[in-house]
């Protein structure tokens, strides 16, 4: 019993630790208007957007490397189209599937921290 508020100390403390650099990545994200981008990566998105609404565009950098997101809605459902600075076509995909992704990925880091073995956790 001793042992259980120190293990939830440190599986709390480990668990915010994890999800900082998540929210770092995104508080890099700047929205920008389409007049702005580079004219090889506006070609891009218009082109991959096609008649669909753009309802918004982010710059943010991935890996070193200014990335362009364009969000996109098409027949209701929100896509997104990644562009790199030189106007080239990185990945599209729809958002909620992401984001669920995303999440899932999180449920099981946080699940995985819950059942360690490590001599911080020791097994009661």
């Amino acid at each position: 019993m001793k042992y259980i508020v120190p293990v939830v100390a440190i599986a709390t403390v480990l668990t915010l630790g994890a999800w900082t650099p998540l929210s770092a990545e995104e508080e890099n994200e700047q929205t920008v208007k389409m007049s702005d981008l580079p004219a090889a990566v506006q070609t891009t998105i218009k082109d991959k957007a096609g008649t669909n609404e753009i309802e918004k565009i982010e710059k943010k950098t991935e890996e070193g490397k200014t990335v362009y997101e364009a969000v996109v809605n098409k027949k209701g459902k929100e896509w997104s189209i990644e562009v790199d600075a030189n106007g080239k076509f990185l990945k599209q995909y729809e958002e909620s599937k992401e984001k669920e992704q995303g999440e899932k990925r999180e449920m099981a880091i946080a699940a995985g921290l819950a059942g360690s073995d490590t001599p911080l956790a020791p097994r009661l």
